[in-house]
């Protein structure tokens, strides 16, 4: 018997207020748009339309249709088990960081710059090319993607290269060394004016498994005993020897040694834990001004760290001379 339906609010609560799903999702909208969306609408046990989130096939046609209905993409896909990314999530990303070229004492007079020279550098752009994707169309900025997975910049590629809207404006670039962050793709006299990452936080694939089956007997209801990754994700996208908090203490000490040619550098924590180790360091590193951005999915919490090098006047600068 199906259960009552349930009331649900307008918007979905914690999403930027520039983030274009802050609606429910319309299936039937999105479907017209992509097709290949209908046969996985069903209604679920409170009446509603919906997929079954826990089929990967049904969790990429949906986000097919999300980029082609609101980021005109007319290919997007991804290799089988590669990293399949909730497009709420990085859009809202996006959205936070664009806040910080606007804030602060108004020295940007509230005004997102926007246009291709902005440039952005998403560290671990995947095969899925999400962020370069939204921040393209939602601020027209233009993007650097970098990775140490040739697989995943050539799917990447791929999708650049069939979206004539990306055309010129997403360049990828390959680490060669996957023990660097910024060394080897930032290069001499390069401006950056944001980066990005969605670093990898597990420790390792055990404990990746782990928090994929204790997430999904959450949300089933029941224990689960296998892992089904209903969004994938290769090794180097998942776990990282150390964790997350490994692999930002590296960035924050190897973005020290750019601190005058990037004005914002940041990355996503997950965990709640990690932050007092990246405060440390960015101390230790004489980081300017920090910046945490909370962000809230539902029940999921994480939160942007954000932070500068740059003093107050050369931050006008850089203003002054490069989104005027």
């Amino acid at each position: 018997m199906p259960h009552a339906k349930k009331n649900h609010p307008i918007l979905k609560p914690g999403l930027h207020e520039r983030n274009k799903h802050r609606e429910r999702y319309n299936f039937n909208e999105l479907a017209k748009t992509c097709p290949d969306l209908m046969p996985f609408v069903k209604l679920n046990d409170y009446g509603d339309e919906s997929i079954d989130f826990f089929n990967p096939d049904a969790v990429k046609t949906l986000n097919k249709a999300l980029l082609k209905h609101y980021y005109d993409i007319d290919y997007w896909d991804i290799p089988d088990n590669y990293l399949c990314p909730p497009i709420p999530g990085r859009a809202d990303y996006i959205h936070h960081i664009a806040d910080l070229l606007n804030d602060a004492d108004s020295r940007n007079r509230n005004k997102i710059p926007q246009g291709n020279t902005v440039k952005c550098l998403d560290i671990g752009v995947g095969a899925n090319c999400v962020y370069p994707i939204i921040g393209t169309k939602e601020y027209g900025w233009s993007f650097i993607g970098s990775d140490c997975d040739q697989v995943a910049l050539n799917n990447a590629a791929k999708i650049i290269e069939l979206n004539a809207r990306l055309n010129g404006q997403v360049e990828l670039r390959f680490q060669s060394n996957p023990k660097h962050i910024f060394k080897g793709i930032i290069q001499k006299n390069e401006f950056i004016d944001l980066t990005l990452c969605n670093p990898p936080f597990h420790r390792s694939h055990a404990e990746a498994q782990s928090a994929s089956i204790r997430k999904q007997s959450n949300l089933k209801g029941k224990r689960v005993t296998k892992s089904v990754l209903n969004f994938g994700g290769q090794n180097n996208e998942l776990w990282y020897d150390g964790g997350e908090a490994k692999f930002i203490d590296i960035m924050i000490n190897e973005s020290r040694e750019f601190s005058k040619c990037c004005f914002w550098f940041s990355v996503l924590v997950s965990k709640q834990s990690t932050l007092n180790s990246v405060y440390q360091a960015l101390k230790m590193m004489n980081a300017t001004e920090v910046k945490t951005i909370s962000i809230s999915h539902g029940n999921k919490m994480s939160r942007t760290v954000a932070w500068t090098f740059l003093d107050k006047k050369e931050q006008n600068e850089w203003v002054q001379t490069r989104w005027k």
